[in-house]
């Protein structure tokens, strides 16, 4: 760690604390994983998230487009220099300094809020990966320059995990996600598999339903193995927390199929025990 970036990192640290308290708050299992790295790291990390969580929170809770609209206009005010005076931007500016950050991802994450903004239900596979590039495979793409000193060699990759997790979030949050009137699965997939709107608002676990689930969650699992290959290109002191976090996240598939599909009655989670399993034999396997 520079001289120059302990200074920035002191002279901020309330705003990245402050950070830090919105990850460990809303996220566990990205907690657990990215708490692993090295100090700079995991704090850039940390303000990275809270911007997410900041536009998330406008979309889920307030539903305002007008703040989405000044949460536009801020990234474009940071992008020309002007820092907003609020934690997560005064956090974020030493993200800047301190890594070969790209813009561009930032602003397509704000483009996947405003679709959540005005939902429609995806029609086709397409659109709801289209989605999932937005809202997650952008956010795959602005963690790189933290994680990795060749953020370009793995651009696919890292999309891939962040679609990866975001399907896996689609099959997690169904009956959540039915209770504010959003239905993520493809309307074509649904007719596909013979299953309606009706259907799902029953809230039972039917065998169609379940082939339609595992059909999404096996293109997850597809798309979780294809990431690993960003692996070799992650700086080393990175690759245990970014494993951890791929182990993690995408052990809620299995856990969801433990609990016999019930996504309708409880939001399903990896429990702390099962995370530090996780963790502990990741910690064997780099070991040997």
């Amino acid at each position: 760690m520079t001289a120059q970036y302990n200074d920035h990192f002191e002279k901020r640290k309330k705003e990245f604390n402050y950070c830090e308290n919105i990850i460990q708050h809303h996220s566990k299992s990205f907690y657990a994983a990215f708490s692993q790295l090295p100090k700079k790291k995991a704090q850039s990390i940390y303000a990275i998230y809270a911007f997410c969580r900041m536009a998330d929170d406008i979309v889920d809770d307030k539903k305002d487009a007008e703040q989405l609209e000044e949460l536009f206009e801020q990234l474009e005010a940071f992008e020309a220099g002007v820092v907003p005076n609020e934690p997560t931007w005064l956090a974020l500016e030493v993200v800047f300094e301190e890594f070969p950050m790209d813009i561009h991802p930032f602003y397509d994450m704000l483009v996947g809020q405003r679709m959540d903004l005005n939902f429609q239900q995806p029609q086709s596979w397409q659109e709801l990966l289209e989605y999932a590039y937005y809202v997650a495979g952008s956010v795959g793409l602005m963690l790189l320059p933290v994680l990795s000193n060749t953020p370009a060699q793995i651009i696919t990759p890292a999309k891939r995990l962040g679609e990866a997790m975001q399907l896996t979030n689609i099959l997690r949050d169904i009956g959540e996600d039915l209770n504010i009137a959003r239905i993520y699965l493809p309307q074509k997939e649904m007719q596909r598999y013979n299953l309606t709107v009706e259907d799902l608002q029953k809230q039972k676990v039917t065998k169609n339903f379940i082939e339609l689930w595992e059909s999404i969650a096996k293109y997850a699992e597809k798309l979780y193995r294809e990431s690993l290959d960003m692996i070799p290109y992650i700086e080393k002191d990175a690759r245990k927390a970014l494993l951890s976090a791929i182990m993690i996240y995408s052990e809620l598939l299995p856990e969801i199929r433990r609990k016999q599909y019930n996504v309708f009655e409880k939001r399903q989670a990896v429990s702390l025990q099962r995370k530090s399993e996780l963790i502990h034999s990741l910690e064997s396997s780099i070991e040997k």
